[in-house]
């Protein structure tokens, strides 16, 4: 049985005391909360201070990027070891908002998920394709090419740590949503694709997230899905109220 995992990924939000603000309400109001893994992961610039706030609570804490060196003369980065150092314990990769506005690539993602592996850091990958690839048929090409490229050349062993974001790049902020239908249609097709380059065991292990304007309306829904384990959040996140329901409505 996978356990749900209920990532926010809070973007260019929050400053440090807002940050502490919000973080500080979900440890109260979740704290009975075992049966979902629940992940926050704010500005870098708030991660020590979060850290200090979630210790020996139930959440959990990731950066939303990383660089692949550990260290050297790379102006404006931050690496793997630091972000580790800061308290993470997970990292999102390859977020569709990197690959469009910063120039992400799989083989990009690829080398960041090598770094974030080698500080023994869990991966959230994510995949995802435009509205434009959806319309004329593409999605699983682009999956496909997308999943496989980022995860070429790791072990079974590795790919077992991942965790996978189908992120269909139209929904995101857009109000749209994928239906519960499409979604799942696209994670089965991600866990094929797995036990592929892995085997069967470890696709039937791994978690596979949806992200794309997931609300408290909608959880339920999506999480009744076979293949569903849960959410990346975006701007349902950066609310108490509405991210609080969403860990409770994944239950």
């Amino acid at each position: 049985m996978r356990k749900p995992i209920i990532a926010g990924n809070w973007k260019l939000n929050k400053t440090i005391d807002a940050s502490i603000e919000l973080v500080t309400l979900l440890k109260r109001e979740l704290s009975d909360v075992d049966e979902v893994d629940i992940v926050v992961c704010p500005v870098f610039t708030s991660l020590s201070a979060i850290n200090d706030v979630i210790l020996e609570s139930n959440i959990d804490m990731g950066a939303q990027n990383l660089y692949w060196e550990d260290s050297g003369a790379f102006t404006g980065e931050v690496s793997a070891p630091l972000i580790k150092d800061a308290g993470c314990k997970y990292v999102i990769i390859g977020h569709s908002e990197r690959r469009q506005f910063f120039g992400e690539t799989n083989q990009t993602v690829n080398k960041k998920i090598k770094a974030a592996l080698a500080s023994g850091l869990l991966p959230i990958v994510c995949v995802g394709e435009v509205l434009e690839e959806r319309e004329t048929g593409k999605t699983f090409d682009v999956v496909k090419t997308q999943v496989t490229q980022s995860l070429a050349g790791f072990t079974p062993d590795e790919l077992s740590k991942f965790i996978i974001a189908y992120e269909p790049v139209w929904a995101i902020g857009t109000g749209k949503t994928a239906t519960p239908q499409q979604a799942q249609e696209v994670h089965k097709f991600i866990r094929g694709i797995i036990a592929e380059i892995g085997n069967d065991e470890i696709a039937a292990a791994l978690r596979i997230q949806y992200g794309g304007s997931v609300k408290p309306d909608n959880i339920k829904e999506l999480m009744s899905q076979e293949d569903i384990d849960g959410a990346l959040v975006g701007g349902a996140s950066l609310k108490p109220d509405s991210f609080i329901a969403l860990v409770k409505g994944a239950l």
